[in-house]
């Protein structure tokens, strides 16, 4: 039984996503496959890490060559002595060797290259095969994910929003994808030369090495608690982003509701107010990471000071080190140290992975309370078709404080038909979705031939269901899909429920039950229940007079049809905008390249969109990201401390002690000064980049967001521009943008202007080696353009084939009910899990590419400092170099080159947001035919409501072969009603969308009060409209902010929304609930009944005041005692507006001015009730047969 609390325990759960997932738990999904290449992956990671290392053993002995040839030359240049054969003389026959340093040189040269082809081996595999065994996994997660979502009970849905659940399903999915990929190669390298370093310096000098180490514990703190804080707010920051995530899904599932409302500001505020909290604690983590940042930088600093000036005691006074093992010990210490600092990028994205996790595999873990693809339970050998409810009590689980059915006690018997009727929220439909077991009951239970149901197979007993809903939902395939999704060899001799609210349909049922207040009240025949004179008696009586003449058909009513001899339910929730075209849900999809997406209706789209390709893939994509942006540069400082150290080789190369003991003590003070400054910048960095990175992130969603709602109608239609797909565009397509722009242009600005001042010192201290070494610039340079180029071609392919996979959860998380109904899961996750192929094949073969590169990158630079000593030694011999020059040209070009090494590392990054960028510009840049934000237009102030249709033509832009519209020729004077009657698909409800200028004619015109449509403001035209269509749309909030929502052009009191309440008779039933006014109701109104939605939806029409009303069949959900008073509502608002209805039910539109009978796009005949009937032609037929029109 569903325990109640379980849905206020995710509410308050939701809200706080703690991090509960340990980092070695990301790899539960991996196969001995995947563990292997992940072992093979981190060895070579290890190894590559101990490169680094083991260079500096070559470095050190090096160093000390250079600075014993230079001593010797010291030597010469006294006057007592001589080089005779290559060898030092005193002038009195005492000899030394001179060193033959090109020889020395070339030596070491051999060893830089040998572990430079190495590294490359070795970074190539860590990258693939980490990469490679994320992709298997983060696959099966994906896999594991869906099957689950869609294997879970209503209930959990009810207090799920879709959007969140999309949101998990792209964002944080990828956020598992960095935490396990190539960051754990490059932190277990980084980790490796950390450890490396250090033994190094202790096997080397072990003195020094302590003195260094003292100090790391500090080090180690602020990393520690820096971890700590990032993924704390990660968490915060990830729950506010799926929060705007579903109001933007909201939002975009009801375009229509939300133009015809002028609803766009409004919700672009609501959603930016969701991404402001996003934003703060975004802002809130950037602080804190740069404030660590700098602590830690400023510690470094401070122990490089403590070191050099300890270590040049131990070369100087005592002796025990060579210069050589300084630099060993130092440099040893000093990368063991900057590795830890580099790893600590990878313990965020860590973080962020397991903060994401958390919640992805709770809901794996979590078992249904209803497990509808469970094997468990049992299915009969004979079905007859009893059904009984025993004493029912039942809440939905989101709203445990309203009882819908209480104690309800009744019996349907098989081979009969059995009616459920009642007023709007008695319980009819609720006990259907007990019998689908969409929901158990509290107390009691349901019983098939006298068995539970909770103890019956679920699939099979749902296999027994075929079901009639009031609002179809289509699946976007063709029809003949549609309709192999029902149930195959349906027969005859059913038990049938109907839920009616036309009591003209189901008078001949069997047995008729009355509901009221969740209870059944009484039950039988049509005559047996008039003589009883209750409930149906009520209802009955209520019905007009006329309706009773009318031989109604079952349209609107809930017909439930048993194969076998089982019922059904009636789906509440699945919602399909009427107003979509008919047809719109069937176009099948193709996989066209978003960036080719262009909207306008497709014969006058080829100009504009040439125009548009050749802007989004322009190289302005960046500059204009800039204008959205503002940012600050940081001077890397840590480069200027090698450079100096290395200044400080020649201070042991001078002889007098008190000069050198002087230059000692003044480069410790230059490092305690640039530790200082480096906390400050790195503080300030940190807090700006976050602030600007937060902030064009928000501007970005938010225009983007605003840039969507602003496109007409007739874009939405397009299947690439679903709601599904255009969230989690939203989502991914800013995160990627600010991905490339916030701490990133921090570090590419950085490594530039490092670049920039290694340049013009390397080229005053020696110009020659400076143009060696810049030999090998381009090949770091082209390691990271070679990346970005590839790269930008996977994302590209990447982010389609996610897309096309995200309509198809979007699609099935949306009509979650009717594909439980159908028993349809399984083949909507086969469906799914095809569409995740080819982001998979595509990762895989990323994977190569980006580890060869990463390879190429990493081993560029052994290979630039092998040529570059080889020739430094030739310049020293040849020319006199001074050899601490030769350490200074190659130290700040090597740093320059990694500096441009690490600014290419982000060219994923910048790839990605490169073709994002593209595609938001685009979005922008276009041009909307019918534009919502504009002003321009005509506006009069004496608005009257005199409409006229002439010779109207058009055709859907997504199908541009239908004619709907043939040539519509029809006007109404102001205050009249016009009605417009004719079948299913004749251009009725494409009339009134021509009206509120969701779409234009393709030919003819559409004339309000003499002006052409296409001229008129389209704000102000559709301000003066008022809609309630068939099914009204709500939208997640309280009653009252629903109601308000009808006019989004003023501050309205609250007395005005109960007066609304009150013209529609909804006043009464909103002060019954707890929360009155403040009752939410639920995504897409989900919490309330038909009827009641419908009154908020007349009441949303009246606080508007409009000249023109429009009744898409507005009273068809409600039962005879709400329709009665609802239909005098709608007298009441129709007093003194035009006014056009369009109706499937006659009974409700006699008394209208104008009737015109339409089919196929144009009308056939048109006049008043009693003049259409004296012509006996298709209205009266329609009248006295209930025929359609054909």
């Amino acid at each position: 039984i569903y325990r109640e609390d379980n849905c206020i325990l995710n509410k308050s759960t939701r809200n706080q996503p703690a991090i509960r997932v340990g980092f070695f738990q990301l790899f539960r999904f991996s196969t001995c496959k995947d563990v292997a290449m992940m072992v093979v992956g981190s060895l070579c990671a290890v190894l590559h890490g101990s490169a680094q290392p083991l260079m500096l053993l070559v470095f050190g002995l090096l160093t000390d060559t250079f600075i014993e040839y230079d001593i010797e030359l010291n030597e010469l240049s006294d006057d007592r002595k001589e080089c005779v054969n290559n060898t030092i003389q005193w002038k009195r026959n005492y000899t030394v060797v001179l060193l033959d340093i090109e020889h020395e040189m070339t030596m070491f040269a051999f060893y830089y290259v040998g572990i430079g082809a190495s590294v490359f081996l070795l970074g190539y595999l860590q990258i693939s095969m980490w990469v490679t065994a994320a992709a298997r996994q983060i696959q099966l997660i994906r896999k594991m994910y869906f099957s689950k979502v869609m294997r879970m009970e209503i209930g959990w849905f009810d207090c799920t929003s879709v959007g969140e659940l999309n949101t998990r399903m792209s964002d944080d999915i990828n956020k598992i994808n960095d935490a396990i990929a190539d960051q754990v190669a490059i932190f277990v390298q980084r980790f490796t030369t950390f450890v490396c370093g250090f033994c190094v310096g202790f096997v080397k000098g072990w003195k020094l090495t302590l003195v260094i180490v003292a100090v790391s514990p500090l080090i180690g703190v602020g990393a520690g608690l820096m971890a700590l804080f990032v993924a704390k707010l990660t968490g915060m920051e990830l729950q506010a982003y799926a929060t705007a995530g579903a109001v933007a899904d909201e939002v975009l599932s009801s375009i229509r509701t939300v133009a015809a409302f002028g609803g766009e500001q409004k919700e672009v505020d609501r959603y930016d107010k969701n991404l402001i909290s996003a934003q703060r604690w975004g802002i809130r983590k950037g602080m804190i990471m740069g404030f660590f940042t700098g602590y830690m930088w400023l510690i470094i600093f401070l122990c490089y000071a403590l070191a050099f000036w300890y270590g040049s005691t131990l070369v100087i006074d005592t002796e025990e080190y060579t210069p050589g093992t300084l630099l060993q010990v130092f440099f040893g210490v000093l990368i063991a140290a900057m590795n830890l600092g580099q790893a600590s990028p990878c313990l965020e994205a860590f973080a962020a992975g397991r903060g994401a996790a958390t919640i992805i595999f709770e809901t794996i873990d979590r078992e249904p309370e209803i497990d509808c693809l469970s094997e468990a339970g049992y299915k009969l050998d004979r079905v007859k078709g009893d059904i009984e409810f025993h004493n029912v009590t039942f809440y939905y689980p989101s709203r445990p404080e309203v009882k819908i059915l209480d104690q309800l006690t009744v019996a349907v018997k098989s081979g009969e038909t059995t009616a459920f009727v009642g007023p709007s929220g008695a319980g009819k439909s609720s006990a259907i979705q007990l019998i689908q077991r969409f929901y158990d009951p509290k107390e009691g239970m349901v019983t098939l031939d006298g068995h539970d149901i909770r103890g019956l197979n679920i699939q099979w007993l749902r296999s027994l269901i075929g079901i009639v809903e009031q609002e179809p939902v289509l699946f976007a395939t063709t029809i003949a899909e549609n309709i192999r999704y029902g149930r195959p060899g349906v027969r005859m001799g059913r038990t049938t429920i109907s839920i009616a609210h036309r009591l003209s349909t189901i008078k001949n049922a069997d047995i008729i039950v009355g509901f009221e207040h969740g209870r059944a009240v009484e039950r039988g025949k049509h005559n047996e229940l008039l003589e009883r004179k209750g409930v149906y008696f009520t209802l009955v009586t209520l019905q007009s007079q006329g309706d009773k003449a009318l031989n109604e058909k079952a349209r609107e009513s809930k017909l439930c049809i048993l194969s076998n001899s089982i019922p059904t339910s009636f789906n509440r929730a699945s919602i399909r905008q009427r107003s979509r075209s008919q047809l719109s849900n069937l176009i099948p999809e193709s996989s066209v390249p978003i960036s080719e997406v262009c909207g306008c209706s497709m014969t006058k789209c080829n100009t504009t969109k040439c125009k548009e390709k050749k802007n989004s893939n322009g190289t302005n994509i960046f500059t204009r990201l800039l204008m959205y942006k503002r940012g600050s540069p940081h001077l890397t400082l840590f480069f200027l401390c090698i450079f100096i150290l290395y200044a400080c080789l020649q201070t042991f190369a001078v002889t007098d002690p008190e000069a050198q003991r002087r230059e000692i003590n003044g480069i410790c003070v230059f490092f305690v000064i640039v530790g200082v400054i480096s906390f400050f910048t790195q503080m300030l960095q940190g807090y700006a980049f976050a602030k600007s990175g937060e902030l064009l992130t928000r501007r970005l969603r938010r225009i983007g967001f605003k840039a969507m709602l602003g496109q007409e109608i007739g874009w939405f239609d397009d299947h690439r521009n679903s709601p599904g797909a255009l969230t989690t565009r939203l989502a991914t397509d800013a995160s990627q943008v600010q991905g490339a722009t916030g701490s990133q242009i921090g570090m590419i600005v950085n490594s530039l202007t490092n670049i920039g001042v290694a340049l013009i010192m390397s080229f005053y201290f020696s110009w020659k080696l400076t143009l060696l070494i810049l030999c090998f610039l381009p090949f770091i340079a082209l390691s990271g353009g070679f990346q970005a180029k590839m790269l930008t071609g996977f994302a590209k392919q990447d982010k389609q084939a996610m897309e096309s996979a995200g309509q198809v959860s979007g699609e099935a998380l949306n009509n979650i009910r009717t594909i439980a109904g159908l028993g349809m899961e399984r083949s909507f996750v086969e469906k799914y899990e095809a569409h995740l192929d080819s982001p998979y094949q595509a990762a895989l073969k990323k994977a190569n590419v980006y580890g060869a590169c990463y390879g190429f990158a990493q081993c560029v630079i052994f290979l630039t400092n092998g040529a570059s000593f080889r020739f430094g030694g030739y310049l020293v011999e040849q020319e006199g170099l001074h050899f601490s020059l030769v350490f200074r040209v190659i130290s700040a070009i090597v740093t320059s080159g990694t500096a441009l090494g690490r600014a290419s590392s982000y060219t994923p990054d910048y790839a990605k947001a490169k073709i994002s960028a593209a595609r938001f510009f685009q979005l922008l840049d276009r041009v909307p035919p019918i534009s919502v934000y504009s002003n321009r237009g005509e506006k009069w102030d004496n608005f009257q409501g005199n409409l006229e249709f002439v010779d109207c033509k058009f055709t859907y832009p997504t199908r541009p072969d239908i004619q709907v519209l043939n040539g519509l020729n029809v006007s109404v004077r102001p205050g009249q009603t016009l009605a417009f009657v004719g079948s299913s698909g004749c251009g009725k409800s494409t009339s009134v969308q021509l009206l509120e200028r969701f779409y234009d004619p393709d030919h003819g015109k559409v004339l309000i009060d003499g002006h052409e449509s296409t001229r008129v403001s389209v704000p102000f035209l559709r301000s003066k409209i008022g809609i309630v269509s068939q099914e009204p749309v709500l939208f997640d909030c309280s009653i009252a902010d629903n109601i308000k929502y009808g006019d989004n052009l003023r501050e309205i009191s609250m007395n005005e929304v109960i007066s609304a309440a009150k013209k529609a008779q909804l006043h009464d039933f909103v002060m019954s609930l707890p929360e009155k006014y403040d009752t939410n109701v639920g995504s897409q109104g989900s919490q309330l009944s038909r009827g009641q939605k419908q009154r908020i939806a007349i009441a949303r029409a009246i606080i508007r005041d409009p000249k023109i009303l429009l009744l898409d069949e507005a009273t068809s959900a409600l039962d005879t005692e709400s329709e009665k008073t609802v239909q005098e509502a709608l007298d009441k608002a129709r007093e003194g507006r035009t006014c056009i209805v369009i109706a499937h039910r006659l009974s409700t539109i006699q008394n209208s001015d104008i009737i015109a009978v339409m089919s196929r796009g144009f009308v056939i005949e048109k006049g008043s009730h009693d003049q259409l009937m004296a012509l006996k032609g298709a209205y009266y037929k329609l009248v006295t047969t209930g025929a359609p029109i054909s």
